[in-house]
C-alpha cells in the first residue's frame, strides 16, 4: 500500500515536474498567462511555470524580420501616377506589447507603411523622385518607427527597391534624355568647329604661303567629300574643280587682310 502510494507521488511528481519545464530557443522570447492574465516572458535557455495554472500563449522570434511590401499605387505632386513598393527591416522588442497592444502587428504594420509611403511620394514632383530615394526612406524610418513604437516594434531600414512609371512617362523621359545629348553633342561639336577656325586663321596668319596651304586642305576635303558620295548606292557624284574653290576663298582672306590694314 504505501509503495504504490509512492509510486503514484513520484509519477505526480515526475509529471509536474516535466509540465513545468519550457524550454525556449536562443533568440526568442515566450509569454506566460495566469489564469488569463499576463504573468511574466520567458527568456532563452531552461524556464519554469506552474503546470494548470500557467500557460504559454505566445513564443516568438526577437530576431530582425522582413516585410516585403507589394507594389502600390501612388501619384506624385505633379499628377504622376506610378508604382512603388518598399522592403521593411524590423524587429520585436517587447513581446509583451506586441501580443496585447496590436491584433495582427504584420497586417497593421503593412497598412501604416502603404499609408505613409503614399504621403511621402505626394510631396515630391516626379522629376526628383528617383534622386531623392534615400530622402524618402529616411522619412519613412523616422514615421514608422516612431508610430510603431507603442506596439513594442523597432524599425531598422527602410529601403525603396523599385519606382515604376507608366510607359508613356518612361518613353517622354527617354525622349527628353535624346534631346539634351544631342543639344549638348551640337554644342560642342560647335565650340570644336570654331576652335579649329580660330586655330587655322593663326597659322594663315603666320605663314606666307596661304594658296597653297589652302590648296592642300580644299584637295583634301575635295576627295574625302567625293570618296563618301560614291560610297552610296544611290548618290550622283558631281565633280567640281577645287582650284576654283581656293582662289575665291583666298580673295576673301586678302580682302580681309587688306580691310585691316
Amino acid at each position: 500500500m504505501v509503495s504504490s502510494i509512492l509510486a503514484i507521488l513520484s509519477f505526480l511528481l515526475f509529471g509536474y515536474t516535466v509540465g513545468s519545464v519550457r524550454i525556449i530557443k536562443e533568440g526568442n522570447a515566450a509569454l506566460v498567462e495566469r489564469l488569463g492574465r499576463y504573468r511574466g516572458t520567458l527568456e532563452p535557455g531552461l524556464n519554469f511555470i506552474v503546470p494548470l495554472l500557467d500557460s504559454v500563449v505566445l513564443q516568438d522570434t526577437m530576431r530582425e524580420q522582413t516585410l516585403d511590401i507589394e507594389p502600390q499605387s501612388a501619384i506624385t505632386k505633379d499628377s504622376v501616377n506610378l508604382k512603388v513598393d518598399a522592403i521593411i527591416y524590423w524587429r520585436i522588442y517587447n513581446l509583451e506589447r506586441t501580443y496585447y497592444a496590436i491584433e495582427d502587428v504584420e497586417f497593421a504594420m503593412q497598412e501604416l507603411v502603404i499609408t505613409a509611403l503614399r504621403s511621402e511620394v505626394g510631396k515630391m514632383d516626379f522629376q526628383s523622385l528617383f534622386s531623392s530615394r534615400e530622402t524618402i526612406n529616411r522619412a519613412l524610418l523616422d514615421v514608422l518607427d516612431e508610430a510603431t513604437a507603442p506596439w513594442g516594434l523597432k524599425i531598422n531600414r527602410v529601403e525603396i527597391q523599385k519606382l515604376d512609371p507608366p510607359q508613356n512617362v518612361v518613353d517622354a523621359m527617354q525622349q527628353e534624355a535624346e534631346a539634351e545629348f544631342k543639344k549638348r553633342a551640337t554644342i560642342l561639336e560647335a565650340e570644336a568647329t570654331v576652335k579649329s577656325m580660330q586655330l587655322l586663321s593663326r597659322a594663315l596668319e603666320e605663314t606666307d604661303n596661304q594658296r597653297e596651304v589652302l590648296n592642300y586642305m580644299l584637295a583634301q576635303r575635295y576627295v574625302e567629300a567625293n570618296q563618301k558620295i560614291g560610297e552610296s548606292e544611290n548618290s550622283k557624284v558631281l565633280f567640281m574643280d577645287p582650284r576654283s574653290l581656293t582662289e575665291g576663298l583666298v580673295d576673301l582672306i586678302n580682302e580681309g587682310d587688306a580691310s585691316n590694314r
